[in-house]
């Protein structure tokens, strides 16, 4: 395994386009102009300018959007970046660039994470490699989400040692972590749901997670159970790393925060 990793950024639409595409006119979401500059071309930059990531794959938009987007090849003019198509869902996506690229490890996020920078990249990259696992991901902890942004509303996983938001950056270290998105797949439409997903693994989590008695530890002990590999975390403590950018709201806050650097 390479210590430098390649990264797949998913750039995929619902079908008919996402309410944020729909609500600014854009061909694409990850088009949304954050600060002056796209969300998609922040994510690109963020990724070429630090140490751990050495190019990848742009998976999305589909090739309609993309063949007649300027926009988006220019993004990707001298960049390390290819575009591919998407598949449906971002977990079926992901399992496809995980084929073309066929080299580990690799960091996987989302089009419209236009908060990253090259730090949170690198020290997540980092930090994934030390664990013995095979997919890592980011959590925040959501004390600190709040704190910074109290009005922001965001997904929360509640568990009985803490909370925590997600961080939509992923590292699969080796062949086996190709596992963790194919469970994925499963779960895309429960994922604004927590608790339907513990359902998955079984009432008697599900009733412990309701009740407050599950902790981090033994869900990601559940979860790799499910998946058939090492299931690890980093706990990321930048706030802004929960920070997407899927509606005009959070482009609102994505741009107070940038002007506040």
């Amino acid at each position: 395994m390479d210590s430098q990793f390649s990264a797949i950024v998913l750039a995929g639409e619902r079908p008919g386009g996402s309410a944020l595409s729909q609500e600014l006119g854009l061909v694409a979401s990850v088009l949304v102009d954050v600060a002056g500059k796209p969300a998609l071309a922040r994510v690109i930059e963020a990724l070429e300018s630090g140490e751990m990531v050495s190019g990848g794959l742009l998976c999305g938009p589909a090739e309609n959007v993309y063949r007649n987007s300027g926009q988006i090849r220019l993004i990707l003019t001298g960049s390390s970046f290819t575009w591919m198509a998407p598949e449906i869902g971002p977990s079926a996506s992901a399992l496809a660039a995980l084929e073309r690229l066929n080299r580990y490890p690799v960091l996987l996020t989302a089009g419209d994470h236009a908060l990253l920078s090259p730090g949170l990249v690198d020290s997540f990259c980092r930090r994934a490699l030390q664990l013995d696992a095979d997919i890592v991901v980011g959590l925040v902890p959501y004390g600190k989400v709040r704190q910074a942004y109290p009005d922001s509303l965001r997904t929360v996983l509640k568990f009985s040692d803490g909370q925590y938001c997600g961080s939509n950056l992923f590292a699969i270290l080796n062949q086996k972590g190709k596992a963790g998105p194919k469970f994925w797949r499963e779960l895309e439409s429960l994922r604004k749901h927590p608790w339907r997903m513990v359902h998955k693994l079984g009432t008697r989590l599900l009733i412990r997670y309701l009740l407050g008695r599950l902790s981090l530890a033994q869900a990601l002990e559940a979860l790799s159970r499910a998946m058939g590999c090492r299931l690890g975390y980093v706990l990321i403590e930048s706030p802004r790393a929960a920070v997407d950018v899927d509606s005009v709201t959070d482009r609102d806050l994505a741009e107070k925060i940038l002007r506040s650097d």
